[in-house]
């Protein structure tokens, strides 16, 4: 009896879900932790203005993954991996990127080692990912 394959689509939208979580708690982890929330009370976080401006880009930049998980499971097959592919790469630079903006926290590097690890995933799930007419001829 052969192992079926997991839905690629259920897969991609999971791992999306977790990165999420992933992103979501270190934040929280942020707020706990007292020499940012100094900063995060002045606006000024390791140099950044925390202004409309800048929380307007985080929010269109977390609005990525979050809509990754509803596009990865409606999407036909074609968009689906691009998407997936463009996403995927993109928070991945994104988050590498956070790693040299200031020295992180042992739990920051440590949180960004599982995001971008997931998200590299996603890119290579994606890029992997053979078209289900062609394989069953439809």
């Amino acid at each position: 009896m052969k192992t079926k394959e997991i839905d690629r689509k259920l897969l991609l939208s999971t791992l999306w879900i977790f990165a999420i979580l992933n992103y979501l708690y270190c934040d929280i982890m942020g707020i706990m932790d007292v020499n940012l929330l100094k900063q995060y009370l002045t606006g000024n976080v390791n140099g950044m203005e925390m202004n409309e401006n800048f929380l307007l880009a985080a929010a269109i930049l977390m609005e990525i993954p979050i809509a990754m998980v509803l596009l990865s499971r409606i999407l036909n097959y074609g968009f689906n991996r691009w998407a997936n592919i463009i996403a995927g790469t993109i928070m991945t630079l994104v988050q590498t990127a956070t790693l040299f903006a200031s020295a992180p926290t042992n739990y920051y590097l440590f949180c960004s080692i599982i995001e971008i690890a997931t998200t590299i995933v996603i890119v290579w799930l994606a890029w992997k990912w053979i078209n289900p007419g062609k394989v069953t001829g439809e």
